[in-house]
């Protein structure tokens, strides 16, 4: 055994006897138990970054902590490959987007081999490559089929410059993120899927997931948005048209004073001809945002069309104004104002110099005070005629029957979530496999003729998607008609690769189907780690894909993971660490200056993993120091000669008392990393027990051999977090099988048995004594113990105790 701890050449050793032994490929055909761990796939930006390497390292300490448990435990890799960076680079390096996202995979591979995780690399997935994506087209098509997809006009932000679309988040206040154009709402075909069909049991179900944080779920809940109103059409005045909205709150529809409707409403475009101030206000509206988030902080700006429609309850005519906060995706594109019982109502009503009226009270009996604010909660119905006393239920009862037997409205379940819009105006993504003819209209591709292929060679440029320029990719010929037809130039979503990719690892050589029997053993996943920015997006589409798959026959299961972590983030400094802020650090410097284990250990023994951790290079320091005593403490054992079989029977009381430790941290740093997930304070037991080690300085016999278990158990409860000086030290200590082969340490219940116990004693709450007390000892027997210590004595006196609080082998507390 080499005396200097040499990471470099330690963990090279254990990498290649992982590999040479493939211990991590798995098939189905075992006797074990399965786990299937996994965490959210990286993109391939060129190199890994702190935050990779503690979800990574999170995973593989879970999935080898089950390995040794006895599971049959597959931890898979992939890249989740298509996306804008990568036509980003092309446009600045000039390569093509496939060979500078290929570069990067070789190299973050080798990033992650280098930190020793424990993948099954057979299974590796890349999303680009057309053995891949072939399937999301046919499941598309088969989506198709069932009328789950379908295309139609929506609003979708614009950036005029790059010509595409924009997500939401990438629009930063009216610009586009990379150009800086200023950002239109405009009006172009897409193609959808019908989420909302599942939305109910996307809903219902959350309340069945126990082993999912309850923040995420509470946002999923939110995002799904289920709420129960009343559809109902005001009569336009002089015309026979109707303007149909949706309240969840029709107890205040007396308080109605005008109406609002989207930019894009069919009254405000009518209203604008002829119009030139009015037109230019609609072009205006096109250009804001088309997010939720952003209309709520936006300043509200509105004009009248000069339209009014009739109120259904009063007969009063009311002004229609066209108003920037309200989008047509949303709903009918048009809303009720409420000015005395909605805040955005009010601040506009109160702008513009519209009515404000009162038509709930407080239920309490208390003033509201219209000049200030809305008065937005629930209460008693005023001025409202008939109505008047009802409560929020009664009232939404009596007018939704009302509405219903007039035939003017209906009850309805309404859901916030929208149908997800999947076509991106972009290369570098899944081609849709739609073509188009005009004569029979969409045609999907033929399942023969998938895949689709992206074409690689391309030049990007940053101005549209090179495929329209492309008239191999584009001419074709309808599969229905035989005439001439295009291929459609729109490229998925990139959520859509990532929304089944876990059920593809379990058969991602399968070229006859995208999922066999190996996935229904597999599914779902038992352990899913990533960012809690992925809470919403990311899940929630993997959930519905899920379902999707389930219904065409694909799996048994309808959730896709079981047990959910969500890690916090690293920070430095205060601040996340990116290139912007300039406090990043390099995980490739600190493994080639402090070795692979260092750099896991400080990840898992820095912060809890659902909270934020905080960069610190004196803890990676402290993390190398500890590595290289333990190096020291082995070598020194080994060094010292032949150890002798241990004989539990022929211990003294130092030996058992170190055995004592020794199970206790084995069950505590297994409950820990299992059930906790607590890897801080698994590894803050083992640090306690190697102290413990160092300061038992018995070198008899049996006194070795209790170090010698002592040691063995610390090796293999530190393997899941740094296996690869584990490795050499299961080796040093004379073991001969590899300690990645090991089970985890079975507790030995008999010596964890205690004759007599320490009991902390404390007066009126404050210590006074510690004592040694039968094991088995009552309150009164360690009471009379604890009164016959001269420090007790003192506290004490001759006064009787009023109260005596006993926490059988910890505490005991005498109120005087």
């Amino acid at each position: 055994m080499q005396d200097a701890y040499r990471p470099a050449t330690v963990e090279q050793a254990a990498q290649d006897y992982w590999a040479q032994s493939r211990c991590f490929e798995v098939d189905e055909q075992s006797d074990r138990p399965k786990f299937y761990c996994l965490t959210m796939f990286p993109y391939p930006s060129g190199r890994l970054h702190m935050g990779h390497v503690r979800v990574f390292t999170i995973s593989d300490v879970i999935a080898r902590h089950r390995r040794m448990q006895g599971y049959n435990v597959l931890q898979p890799m992939g890249w989740d490959a298509f996306g804008m960076p990568a036509e980003n680079a092309a446009i600045e390096r000039g390569v093509p987007p496939a060979r500078w996202t290929y570069q990067n995979i070789d190299y973050m591979r080798g990033q992650l081999k280098r930190l020793g995780y424990g993948y099954d690399w057979r299974r590796e997935l890349t999303t680009c490559r057309p053995e891949y994506y072939r399937w999301e087209q046919w499941l598309f098509i088969k989506m198709f089929e069932r009328g789950l997809v379908y295309r139609r006009n929506a609003v979708v932000n614009w950036d005029p410059v790059d010509q595409t679309v924009l997500a939401n988040e990438q629009v930063i206040e009216g610009r586009g993120w990379r150009s800086g154009a200023l950002v239109e709402r405009r009006e172009i075909p897409q193609w959808f899927m019908k989420i909302t069909d599942y939305a109910e049991e996307l809903l219902a179900e959350l309340d069945h997931m126990p082993g999912w944080p309850e923040a995420v779920k509470t946002m999923q809940r939110n995002w799904i948005g289920r709420s129960e109103g009343i559809e109902l059409a005001f009569d336009v005045a002089d015309s026979d048209q109707q303007l149909r909205i949706y309240t969840t709150r029709p107890d205040t529809l007396y308080g109605v004073t005008y109406m609002a409707v989207a930019a894009e409403h069919p009254l405000a475009v009518a209203a604008a001809e002829g119009r030139p101030d009015l037109q230019a206000f609609l072009c205006e509206c096109q250009q804001g945002q088309a997010a939720e988030a952003a209309l709520e902080t936006m300043e509200k700006k509105g004009m009248p069309l000069g339209v009014e429609v009739i109120h259904p309850l009063t007969g009063e005519r009311l002004p229609v104004w066209v108003a920037n906060f309200v989008l047509m995706g949303y709903g009918t594109g048009a809303v009720m104002a409420v000015p005395g019982h909605d805040q955005r109502d009010w601040e506009f009503a109160t702008r513009y110099g519209l009515p404000i009226r009162q038509v709930i009270r407080p239920a309490d009996g208390t003033a509201a005070d219209l000049a200030t604010g809305a008065f937005t909660d629930h209460g008693l119905l005023v001025n409202s005629g008939e109505h008047d006393g009802l409560d929020f239920a009664g009232a939404f009862d009596a007018l939704a029957t009302r509405f219903e037997t007039e035939g003017r409205g209906r009850r309805r379940v309404n859901y916030r979530l929208r149908d997800w819009g999947v076509s991106r105006q972009r290369y570098w993504g899944t081609p849709i496999p739609i073509i188009y003819c005009d004569h029979c209209g969409a045609v999907p591709v033929p399942e023969a003729d998938l895949p689709v292929v992206l074409p690689e060679d391309v030049e990007v440029t940053g101005s549209g998607s090179p495929l329209k320029n492309l008239p191999e990719f584009v001419e074709c010929t309808c599969p229905s008609c035989g005439r001439p037809a295009r291929r459609e130039t729109d490229t998925f979503d990139t959520f859509v690769e990532s929304s089944w990719y876990f059920a593809r690892y379990a058969c991602p050589d399968s070229d006859t189907a995208m999922l066999d029997a190996r996935a229904d053993y597999w599914m779902p996943v038992d352990q899913y780690t990533g960012g809690i920015e992925h809470a919403i997006l990311h899940l929630l589409y993997s959930r519905f894909f899920q379902r999707v798959m389930r219904d065409l026959g694909l799996s048994r299961h309808s959730e896709p993971f079981t047990q959910l972590l969500t890690q916090g983030m690293v920070l430095k400094d205060g601040a996340k660490m990116s290139k912007s802020k300039g406090n990043t650090v390099d995980p490739q410097a600190l493994v080639e200056e402090y070795g692979a284990d260092t750099v896991r250990l400080f990840m898992m023994f820095a912060a809890p993993p659902e909270q934020a951790l905080e960069w610190s290079d004196e803890g990676v320091q402290g993390a190398f120091r500890f590595l290289r005593r333990l190096w020291r403490q082995v070598t020194a054992h080994v060094e010292a000669g032949h150890t002798a079989a241990l004989d539990v029977d022929a211990l003294d009381d130092g030996q058992r008392a170190l055995r004592r430790l020794v199970h206790q941290t084995i069950a505590k740093v297994d409950d820990d990393i299992g059930r906790r997930h607590s890897f801080n304070t698994a590894i803050a037991a083992v640090m306690e027990l190697s102290n413990a080690v160092n300061r038992f300085e018995d070198a008899s016999p049996q006194g070795r051999a209790v170090r010698h278990e002592a040691l063995s158990a610390m090796v293999l409860m530190l393997s899941p977090m740094v296996p690869h000086i584990c490795h050499a030290l299961w080796q040093a200590l004379g073991h001969e099988d590899a300690v990645v082969e090991r089970p985890w340490p079975q507790v030995d219940e008999a010596a964890l048995a205690q004759e007599t116990l320490e009991l902390v004693v404390q007066v009126n709450g404050r210590l006074r004594a510690r004592i040694q007390v039968a094991a088995d000892a009552d309150k009164n027997a360690a009471l009379a113990q604890a009164l016959v210590e001269d420090n007790v004595q003192r506290f004490v006196g001759g006064a009787t105790p009023r109260k005596v609080i006993h926490v059988p082998g910890k505490l005991l507390n005498i109120v005087v």
